[in-house]
């Protein structure tokens, strides 16, 4: 997507939304490390903190139309569909801790 629309020349938005898209992988992939569900807990909730980064960074983009409408819905779609799975798990560990 950003290589081919208007967001492409707009270097600090693009950076922001990529810095935030990795930072909710690598705090998934961080939390997934540590020992306890708590922690890990806690790293999921800064992800998804990260994921609603993103989709409030993709309306930015649509307002200055750096993206179509199509593009915006389709991301935020998958947005939604990550804090969905974020949450899930999140709340499965916080019920059900195994590791203390």
């Amino acid at each position: 997507m950003c290589d081919s629309t208007p967001l492409r020349k707009d270097f600090a938005l693009r950076d922001q939304i990529c810095r935030a898209s990795v930072s909710s992988m690598t705090n998934i992939a961080e939390g997934f490390g540590r020992k306890t569900d708590g922690d890990f807990a806690h790293f999921l909730d800064v992800a998804r903190a990260s994921v609603l980064e993103v989709e409030s960074l993709m309306y930015i983009a649509l307002d200055l139309k750096h993206i179509q409408q199509d593009e915006f819905d389709e991301i935020y779609r998958l947005a939604e569909e990550t804090v969905s799975l974020i949450a899930g798990l999140t709340s499965y560990l916080r019920n059900n801790s195994r590791r203390s």
